[in-house]
């Protein structure tokens, strides 16, 4: 099976690189081989991210929600090329990533980082605190030999860690004080991108809070930008500037987070924002129910891949695959229900 290495147009952002813009993310497809039999040939492809593109403006935060297996994780991980791309392109300040040979590579390393989901699996417990936070501080050169310490304390304490935290190792801290020492172990190499994947979810809901207010002060500070990969939509709301909703694979809606939370669009993220608690006993939520499981990713649907669980399904998105449609502003949709409208 050959798998097509072309860059489709499809809207979502402009074909020429836009200076405002850090990071932008051109019909990015991620496929992972399912190997059989006693030789493992290649059977097919599980296609984990099918083709999405968006951008992220310089010092803004892009949020990236969907059910788990969508693809949010994959595509993190494949912007900072943590995985090497199937096809499709990643432009960090107008550079493809997959295009840099070694030199380049290793001067892109520490501007672009990654905070875990799981801060207790994420750092190794060999280690004290200071040696997890500069070990790469080091490899990289990022200050002179005789600022080291200073440095490393600056950025424990932009984070909340007291300079005192040096000598200990994570199995001394809370879950709250671990994702600080893992924020700050990716914030030492001076970045200006993070991908966020999911740093809160294994934190106490009050820790959540705290967490994500620093998350907005260091890149208030530091002119960080965000990928802020979640489920939890409420933080996403928090955080984000813009947002991206992905299923199966797909990004279906991409908008403003205020354009998007007041008027989603597609039926899957009307689903998805309709099971956004409400903290009023007397509010009757109008729930809708998606029916069926989600479909395999190795053999997704033909056609539109939702239609198998949409509400709202013609006929036509049994067979074909929609276009992305721009309603207006930046807000883009991926839906046959919108092929008549225009932006």
């Amino acid at each position: 099976m050959e798998i097509e290495n072309t860059i489709e147009k499809n809207g979502v952002i402009p074909a020429a690189h836009d200076e405002a813009n850090l990071l932008e993310v051109r019909d990015l497809k991620q496929y992972f081989p399912i190997k059989s039999g006693f030789f493992k040939r290649t059977v097919g492809y599980v296609k984990a991210v099918d083709g999405i593109s968006f951008s992220i403006k310089r010092g803004t935060t892009m949020g990236l929600v969907g059910e788990s297996g969508c693809g949010k994780t994959t595509t993190g991980r494949t912007i900072l090329r943590l995985y090497n791309k199937t096809a499709g392109q990643v432009l960090f300040g107008g550079r493809d990533i997959f295009a840099m040979n070694r030199t380049e590579l290793r001067k892109f390393r520490p501007k672009a980082q990654i905070v875990f989901q799981d801060p207790y699996s994420s750092l190794s417990p060999r280690l004290p605190v200071e040696e997890i936070i500069g070990e790469a501080v080091r490899t990289h050169g990022i200050v002179p030999k005789e600022r080291y310490g200073d440095y490393i304390t600056k950025i424990m304490e932009d984070c909340g860690l007291p300079e005192y935290y040096k000598e200990r190792y994570p199995h001394e801290f809370s879950g709250g004080q671990r994702q600080r020492i893992c924020i700050a172990r990716a914030l030492a190499l001076n970045p200006e991108f993070i991908v966020c994947d999911e740093p809160v979810s294994a934190l106490d809901v009050s820790i959540q809070a705290q967490i994500i207010n620093l998350f907005k002060d260091l890149q208030s500070e530091y002119g960080l930008t965000y990928l802020f990969i979640s489920h939890d939509l409420s933080v996403v709301e928090h955080i984000s500037d813009t947002v991206g909703v992905m299923y199966l694979g797909d990004l279906v809606e991409y908008a403003p987070t205020d354009k998007l939370f007041s008027d989603p669009r597609h039926p899957y993220t009307k689903a998805l924002f309709s099971a956004i608690p409400v903290p009023d006993p007397e509010y009757r939520m109008n729930r809708i129910i998606l029916e069926g499981a989600i479909p395999s990713p190795a053999n997704p649907p033909q056609g539109c891949k939702f239609h198998t669980r949409c509400s709202e399904c013609k006929e036509i998105c049994k067979t074909v695959a929609p276009p992305t449609v721009q309603l207006g502003g930046d807000h883009y949709v991926k839906c046959h229900l919108y092929t008549d409208e225009k932006g």
